[in-house]
């Protein structure tokens, strides 16, 4: 029986892909640093997971581990959070990314990377590929590219990371986020009744759901890369590229009375992650890309996403109605990482480094 080490088990991904493996039998641990262990929209059970800051990892947490998962980090460009060298929030995940899978090299053990395909930043029309350029536009996907670049530094024959580029993720999770495009627009339809949009709505973005990115990791612990090389794929699927504009409409189309509005200019609404020259220009997403999916099936037999965007956003806005999700809880921090790391550091329980000063 396989035993799995997942870092950041306590995020909306992790939650997820921790219970996932262990319906699937396998063996499967968690670290993760807490600042989101309370976020809960449903129960879920952490008994498997141990808190502590991945800047101390220590080798003997690797003892009889198979594989590890590695999915903590930042997991949002920090545009508002009013602290000095936004910029270095990344620097610490990329050296204790570093650490870690050199001790993985070194114990022989599987090391798995999600990275991201907003590496891809502002494509063309055309679909991308594993091979294509890469142009990060903001700070999250340049750390990504980074790390993906120090894992290649750091591999031979005997060391091969996977590193998988996921779409954007949606769907449910027991921590779920609402400040990802789709479960946001669904949130602000189901409390609403408006889709708001920041933007004019013609970037595209490729979207996967949650279990299929479950899937993807499964079949990653599963598969044994003997390329000498990390093996990069892209997790997905090409029939779920998406225009945001399009993603809005699927969601209007399934609640009743629900409209899409345009954010006017400066305008702000609640929760909705704050505009940067970063990330727009005159109304307009630099960040626009649509990625194709099928080197995964090569080398993961059987992978296959079997959710469609629209059935996703059909199946999380029936599951949020059953467990009658309300405005408390869709305006909630909770749900909201940069909001949630600004909570904690106003109260003094993080400092602007993101290290626990008061951990409850």
């Amino acid at each position: 029986m396989k035993k799995i080490l997942v870092t950041g088990s306590l995020g909306y991904i992790g939650s997820e892909l921790t219970k996932y493996l262990k319906e699937k039998k396998y063996i499967c641990s968690g670290i993760d640093i807490g600042y989101f262990k309370d976020c809960k929209l449903m129960e879920t059970n952490d008994e498997d997971t141990i808190l502590h800051d991945l800047r101390n990892f220590d080798e003997d947490q690797l003892k009889n581990i198979n594989a590890v998962v590695h999915l903590a980090g930042i997991s949002n460009d920090p545009v508002n959070l009013p602290i000095p060298n936004r910029e270095k929030i990344y620097e610490p995940s990329r050296i204790y990314t570093k650490k870690i899978a050199k001790l993985c090299k070194k114990n022989n053990i599987k090391f798995i990377f999600p990275s991201s395909c907003s590496v891809y930043g502002k494509g063309n029309d055309k679909l991308l590929d594993e091979n294509s350029n890469v142009n990060p536009q903001t700070y999250y996907s340049k750390n990504k590219l980074q790390i993906e670049r120090d894992l290649f530094e750091m591999s031979n024959e005997g060391f091969s990371p996977i590193i998988l580029r996921l779409a954007t993720v949606f769907g449910l999770s027991s921590r779920v986020r609402f400040d990802v495009v789709i479960n946001m627009f669904i949130g602000m339809g189901i409390i609403t009744g408006k889709i708001i949009l920041n933007s004019d709505g013609n970037a595209w973005r490729p979207n996967v759901h949650i279990l299929d990115v479950c899937q993807a990791f499964e079949k990653a612990i599963q598969y044994e890369n003997n390329e000498k090389k990390p093996l990069i794929l892209n997790v997905g699927s090409t029939k779920n590229n998406h225009r945001i504009i399009d993603l809005a409409n699927f969601v209007k189309e399934n609640i009743s009375g629900c409209e899409i509005n345009f954010l006017a200019e400066n305008l702000k609404i609640n929760n909705m992650e704050s505009e940067s020259e970063e990330k727009w220009k005159n109304g307009v997403d630099k960040r626009t890309y649509k990625v194709i999916f099928s080197k995964i099936q090569k080398y993961f037999p059987g992978y296959e996403c079997n959710w469609s965007v629209e059935n996703g956003i059909k199946d999380t806005i029936k599951k949020l109605k059953e467990i009658t999700f309300s405005e408390k809880e869709f305006n909630s921090k909770k749900f909201y990482r940069l909001q949630k790391l600004e909570d904690l550091r106003m109260k003094k329980m993080i400092n602007d480094d993101l290290i626990w000063i008061n951990h409850n």
